[in-house]
């Protein structure tokens, strides 16, 4: 066929199979494009079919949605899809509106911070090709419709790992890309979101974060969220003014529709941004792998920039903005810098949520954050103390949320507030569920903590709680449950004296202790126990107590006293080498 003989392109689009999308809330519409080239009289000279399909996204269908107005718009501005297939769509729409969530709660689970799915817009009616990138680079020389299409044809080919390669040789391509970037991303949201997109593609690999580096597009990302972020505000503004205007005259219709228009255009425009947001954070997320880059991003104010992005309510970009903060967060500067502002406060409002990634990445950060006292002061004053509380019901949050637990529970001005909960209760229960298994450290430290204040000691001790604590620390000879014991057992009240019982136990477990020939080899639950009858003879026992503590010589000293112990409550961590026990005691014997 000789080229001058074209002289037409006929394109002839053929409607297929209609089904719903497996994870998403969307219609995939198979069809077939056929493409003719005519002559000059018209005869078909050449031909070729394409398989190709539209994804129709979906967002506003919801439990109230009318299944047939929805059904109707579909088929009217879709034009792959025959009026006649109107049933067929209003079934489709039903059973997407109805099936179950649990597809969707998978999908959620499978959000990674690395990962980046595809976005509205992204769809073609044709395949790159990366024999066309020539073509594809000219087009971003043209209008921004051109720009668009030409960078979204090169996304396409950076999404592959193995085009990678051959678009870093292409210079020109690359340098065309950042340039467009440079110079229009204020015109276009959607080619701004594109072309950093494609050196996304490039930042997912370590050895092409130089390549990046040298067309500064970290920088211009940052620019980029910052002014991002005030025009978010500036739209805040605006609608707020808009309907504050329609409240203060409500019989006026114009500004009622005044400001519905402005909430519909802001909700399309917020979800663009978004987009943009993501893609833009991402990048900046694998760039600061290196922690030189992360510093140059610290001193262009990146942790203000991610909590002020806080306030979103899209769980995917809430994912990213906290992970992003999460690994900041093990840098003192980076953590000082989140402690001057409302970083806490606004972390408390993702506690809980129904998103369970996001919220096992919120509690991490916090946990992060509890190692500072000023930011436990923080936790507490947010009321994070009941919603952690709640979590330890949640076995896949539970350990992360004791940890924070114990953490606020160091402080004695916040130990009262467990009393106020129902902590002590669950702890209590963990505690007994563990049978003849070993405690985790985590459980049995925070119990050791609460055990220090007498409220808390209180209600450990209600029911058989003291005669199962006793029970199971002589039984398995356990030294962290016998601390937490002695830190009962300091306080006055009630609870003292409910240690009558047990008075023979303990003065069997340290007789066992001192006749052995090396107390080193003995298990480290004997200092505690003799904690426990010091602290029961300083209290108002009974007089009968008393005297079957000193009635064997050998646990007292020649004033009559109970063998030397720490007078402060034990802790997780045992003694100090340079406490009394460890001389005192030698001297004794």
């Amino acid at each position: 066929m000789q080229a001058d003989d074209a002289r037409y392109l006929k394109r002839k689009y053929k409607g297929g199979s209609l089904d719903v999308h497996p994870t998403e809330k969307a219609l995939v519409v198979q069809y077939e494009v056929e493409a003719t080239i005519l002559g000059e009289m018209g005869d078909p000279m050449l031909g070729e079919r394409k398989e190709c399909q539209k994804i129709i996204r979906l967002k506003s269908l919801n439990s109230n949605t009318d299944i047939a107005s929805l059904a109707r718009k579909v088929v009217e501005e879709c034009r792959l899809i025959s009026p006649s297939r109107l049933p067929e769509v209003e079934q489709l729409l039903f059973y997407l509106q109805n099936r179950k969530k649990s597809a969707e709660k998978k999908e959620k689970k499978q959000i990674k911070p690395r990962d980046l799915t595809p976005f509205e817009g992204m769809e073609l009616d044709e395949e790159a090709n990366i024999n066309s990138i020539d073509d594809y680079v000219e087009l971003l020389y043209e209008d921004i419709p051109e720009k668009i299409r030409g960078a979204t044809l090169i996304l396409h080919l950076a999404r592959n790992p193995d085009n990678l390669e051959e678009l870093l040789q292409n210079e020109t391509a690359l340098g065309a890309l950042a340039r467009v970037l440079r110079e229009d991303w204020k015109q276009s949201v959607d080619l701004a979101t594109t072309i950093i997109y494609v050196f996304f593609c490039f930042s997912s690999f370590s050895q092409f974060h130089g390549l990046i580096t040298h067309y500064k597009i970290g920088v211009l990302c940052m620019s980029i969220i910052e002014h991002e972020l005030k025009r978010y505000d500036l739209w805040q503004d605006e609608l707020l003014k808009k309907k504050k205007a329609g409240d203060d005259d409500p019989d006026n219709q114009n500004l009622k529709k005044e400001y519905e228009k402005a909430l519909k255009k802001y909700h399309g425009l917020l979800t663009k941004q978004e987009q943009l947001l993501r893609v833009a954070l991402y990048l900046l997320l694998n760039l600061s792998e290196d922690t030189r880059t992360e510093l140059k991003m610290r001193n262009k104010n990146i942790v203000h920039l991610l909590v002020k992005t806080l306030d979103r309510d899209s769980e995917e970009l809430l994912v990213l903005v906290v992970s992003f903060l999460k690994k900041l967060s093990i840098f003192l500067e980076n953590k000082n810098d989140m402690a001057e502002i409302d970083t806490v406060e606004k972390l408390a409002k993702l506690v809980p949520c129904e998103h369970e990634d996001l919220l096992n990445v919120t509690l991490r950060l916090l946990l992060n954050l509890s190692f500072d006292t000023g930011l436990r002061s923080k936790m507490v004053q947010a009321d994070l103390l009941p919603k952690l509380t709640s979590l330890l019901g949640d076995e896949a949050q539970r350990q992360i949320a004791m940890c924070i637990l114990y953490h606020i529970s160091m402080d004695d001005r916040f130990k009262s507030m467990f009393a106020y909960t129902d902590c002590i209760p669950q702890v209590m229960k963990m505690l007994f569920d563990c049978g003849d298994e070993r405690i985790d450290a985590e459980l049995i430290s925070f119990c050791i903590n609460l055990a220090a204040n007498k409220r808390n000691a209180q209600i450990m001790c209600e029911g058989n709680g003291l005669k199962m604590l006793m029970k199971r620390a002589l039984k398995h000879k356990d030294p962290l449950m016998m601390k937490m014991i002695r830190n009962i057992s300091q306080h006055d009240g009630p609870s003292k004296n409910l240690f009558i019982d047990y008075v023979g136990d303990l003065a069997a477990q340290i007789h066992t202790y001192l006749s052995s020939s090396s107390f080193l080899t003995m298990s480290e639950i004997s200092p505690d126990c003799i904690g426990v009858p010091q602290r029961l003879k300083t209290g108002l026992l009974p007089r009968e107590g008393c005297d079957c503590l000193s009635s064997s010589s050998s646990l007292t000293d020649g004033y009559g006293q109970i063998g030397v112990t720490p007078a402060r409550p034990a802790t997780a961590y045992g003694f100090r080498p340079d406490e009394q026990f460890y001389y005192g005691y030698t001297a004794s014997r």
